[in-house]
């Protein structure tokens, strides 16, 4: 199947999912989220697939949102909030509920709903010049991905306060120091360490390693996926303030210096 910003390979029983959209430094929009989402499901279903690795074109892992996306005149734009929302929603929970072990390679700059949804990774390696930073606050927004649950389940309280509302921006050693990640690598490590590092976890057993993810995921999923639905209720409210349209004029002026 043929996705528009996403690209799949496969080596062995590694599939990788890399996010293709480098003009706009690998911004996701709401085909994106389908893509990704039905890309997760398929690689979950297929049986020859036992490790899935995320990770983003060129310098960028992802740059988020695609704040530049514009509703055509004929679309309602409630209709097409709502439809936005429920294909987040699928997207949050396709990583939430991915029974394989699934790895975020970040190779650079990891922002918003990225930074998010690699936190819902089981396993996260990043490279030096990466770094993870959700400005919510800065754009009259909350937290999205089941931030609020897994932030400061990894981080603790004060550094994920500093990430979700005083927008912090966290670089790939101290995302290392707190847990967020498990390993920083230099961008040329990650042909030659990183990568045949995880097509040799792709050849250990299947069952082995789906049951003790199983073990590892059974008591947060349902949790997860109420945190995801409790912050997609209040962020179809941010979304309708006048601090939302505000943020976004001034953060679209910003983000090119990102």
């Amino acid at each position: 199947m043929a996705f528009q910003h996403i690209k799949i390979t496969n080596k062995g029983a590694l599939r990788i999912i890399t996010i293709d959209n480098p003009s706009k430094k690998n911004a996701l929009n709401m085909q994106s989220y389908q893509d990704i989402a039905t890309s997760l499901n398929d690689a979950a279903a297929d049986e020859s697939v036992n490790v899935v690795a995320i990770t983003g074109a060129g310098d960028f892992y992802s740059s988020g949102n695609d704040l530049s996306f514009r509703a055509s005149d004929d679309e309602d734009i409630t209709e097409l909030r709502k439809k936005a929302q429920r294909v987040l929603r699928l997207m949050i929970a396709a990583y939430i509920q991915f029974p394989k072990l699934l790895i975020a390679v970040v190779n650079g700059p990891s922002i918003g709903i990225a930074a998010t949804t690699a936190a819902l990774c089981d396993v996260i390696y990043a490279t030096e010049n990466a770094y993870f930073y959700t400005p919510f606050t800065l754009l009259g927004l909350c937290a999205e991905g089941s931030s609020s649950y897994t932030f400061p389940r990894i981080l603790g309280t004060s550094k994920a306060t500093e990430m979700l509302l005083l927008n912090h921006k966290m670089s790939a050693n101290e995302a290392l120091r707190f847990n967020f990640v498990s390993e920083v690598f230099t961008s040329s490590e990650l042909a030659t360490k990183l990568w045949p590092r995880i097509e040799s976890f792709a050849t250990l057993p299947k069952n082995s390693m789906r049951v003790s993810k199983l073990l590892l995921k059974k008591f947060e999923t349902d949790q997860l996926l109420r945190a995801c639905d409790e912050e997609m209720a209040e962020l179809y409210k941010c979304q309708d303030g006048e601090e939302f349209m505000n943020a976004v004029i001034n953060f679209m002026s910003r983000k090119s210096k990102l």
